[in-house]
């Protein structure tokens, strides 16, 4: 293959655009500022909490539909030991932002927190938050590396751009309008880029599904051909596997501070609740066509196209099915517009994660233990290091492993089996306390490194019932073992929370071990009541004289 040039002209166009908006919208929020009485740090994190509705219902879903979202589906839906039943992401999603919205979007909003680690830090002080802020922080460095993956593997398939100069180029690009406006810019960034995933993914689905090198989807869909039928089986011993698959898709997403970013900085409640709504329906919609383009991939005769045999299954390039069947099943003006849709998923879920790992970085650990005394000028130089720092990070993970459906798995299973009862907990049962916290965290810790994980070679020290070797010859864990973990850390957490309230309370244990100071304040006896009566109504000269002191004070 030789350089796509006019793909390389497109990409450069697009880019252009994307950076083009990302400086208006950053204009747009120093105006915004002026008229915000907000800081400076919240209309950078939060967009001075104005984001209009159809503005936020784009980001919002333009967070979720990355690249991991568009190529995981096609490659799980293409990968003839799965199917599209084990292309999970778009149903989980709809519980995702439902849940979101009739439960998790109240408490954030009517507490006006910035981030999503403000009520740890509130409830349980800064030593438990830090430890439980950095796996949210792995996991948007994980979200950064999975959408710089499928955008490097298409480009590189595409257009022959070296792996390396696509991921450099597009993390640049990425970083570059994140620091100029915060939020402001990432959101209306969004804007442009899900209409170019929408339009650019519907745009090539007839254009493969009529395709001569492939049998009729329908056909193929229950009857083996060129491989396994493409809608795939969910065996009895499988179920558990299936179901743990999608809990942690619908409920780890509930544990993304990019989620929350979404929800405070909308105008009020109400309009949060629609943005969640909304999202869920288009998440829906935009999933159907990588399912599409994995089912024609799963039934094309590869032999008669110039890709050739072996399969791509067989060259272990099932990551990068989407821009290979583009390549070779679409003309090639079509295949350039599809690397646009994967462009445009990349850059919207790549900003996200920055912004978020920044804010996070920025409000709960630099400004409430670092720099309490720091200035809104020195906070945007903090969030605008942030941004860089983690971007770098993200990129180096890049060229560790190429697959998408990797670093999709390990960064929501961080959040599904630590975050996710650490968030449920510290919102909705006022028993948890830092004791808790701290022996939940750990316990789901250490459980799911023992459960061990194939997809980064680290082996398993607990086999739970129905672990065996997969169709790759990879030991594999076929009991639900992260939701029981996740089930694990949401009871120990009130429960233990509520042992050691009673250890203090009882005095069974001196005050002085109680370093998270759960010891509730003793209420005052009937004595006690009396006597502070007794010096509330004493002798008027005294009254009066007291009064006067007071007013002395406040001149």
């Amino acid at each position: 293959m030789v350089l796509n040039v006019p793909g390389l002209v497109v990409m450069a166009g697009f880019y252009m655009l994307i950076l083009g908006t990302g400086i208006w919208a950053s204009m747009r929020s120093k105006k915004q500022e002026k008229k915000c009485s907000g800081d400076g740090m919240e209309i950078t994190l939060l967009a001075g909490r104005s984001i209009n509705s159809l503005v936020g219902i784009f980001t919002l879903t333009a967070t979720w539909v990355g690249g991991g979202f568009i190529l995981g589906i096609a490659e799980a839906t293409y990968n003839p030991t799965l199917g599209a039943v084990w292309a999970l992401m778009p149903v989980p999603y709809v519980l995702t932002f439902f849940l979101g919205g009739f439960f998790f979007a109240k408490p954030m909003r009517e507490n006006k927190y910035v981030t999503m680690m403000d009520p740890f830090q509130q409830k349980y002080g800064n030593v438990v938050s830090s430890a439980l802020i950095f796996p949210a922080l792995v996991a948007d460095v994980l979200w950064v590396a999975r959408t710089l993956v499928s955008l490097g593997g298409t480009m590189s398939v595409i257009l022959d751009l070296p792996y390396v100069y696509s991921i450099i180029i597009s993390s640049a690009v990425a970083m570059i309008y994140t620091l100029l406006g915060g939020l402001y810019s990432v959101a209306y960034t969004d804007v442009i880029q899900l209409i170019l995933i929408f339009v650019s993914l519907w745009v090539c689905v007839p254009f493969l599904m009529t395709n001569p090198h492939s049998m009729d989807i329908s056909l193929t869909a229950y009857n083996e051909t060129f491989q396994a039928p493409w809608v795939g089986t969910v065996e009895l011993d499988e179920a558990g596997k299936w179901f743990d698959d999608f809990m942690l898709l619908a409920l780890g997403g509930l544990a993304y501070q990019a989620f929350y970013q979404r929800i405070l900085s909308a105008s009020s409640y109400t309009q949060a609740q629609v943005t969640c709504f909304a999202s869920s329906g288009f998440c829906l919609v935009l999933g159907i066509p990588s399912i599409l383009v994995g089912a024609v991939a799963a039934s094309t005769d590869w032999n008669s196209t110039s890709y050739g045999l072996p399969t791509p299954y067989e060259r272990n390039q099932a990551g990068s099915i989407l821009p290979i069947a583009l390549q070779f099943l679409t003309p090639p003006y079509v295949s350039i517009i599809g690397i646009g849709a994967v462009a445009a998923a990349v850059m919207s879920s790549m900003d996200s994660a920055l912004l978020s790992s920044a804010s996070l970085f920025s409000s709960n650990i630099y400004k409430n233990i670092l720099r309490k005394q720091a200035s809104d000028r020195e906070m945007m130089w903090v969030i605008r290091t942030s941004v860089v720092v983690v971007g770098l990070a993200g990129t180096a993970l890049t060229f560790l492993d190429n697959s998408v459906l990797v670093f999709w798995l390990v960064g929501v299973d961080m959040s599904y089996t630590i975050m996710f009862p650490q968030l449920v907990c510290v919102l909705f049962f006022e028993v948890s306390n830092g004791y808790g916290a701290t022996l939940g965290y750990l316990m789901g810790m250490i459980l799911r490194l023992l459960s061990g994980e194939p997809l980064i070679g680290l082996p398993a020290a607990i086999h739970f019932p129905g672990c065996r070797l997969d169709a790759e010859g990879k030991l594999t864990q076929y009991f639900p073992f992260r939701t029981a973990i996740m089930v694990t850390s949401l009871l120990t957490i009130p429960l233990f929370s509520w042992l050691m309230a009673v250890v203090f309370n009882k005095g069974l244990l001196s005050e002085r071990w109680d370093v998270f100071q759960v010891k509730r304040q003793e209420k005052p006896t009937a004595a006690a009541a009396a006597m502070d009566d007794e010096r509330t109504n004493c002798g008027t000269e005294e009254a009066s004289t007291a009064k006067q002191l007071l007013d002395t004070t406040r001149c």
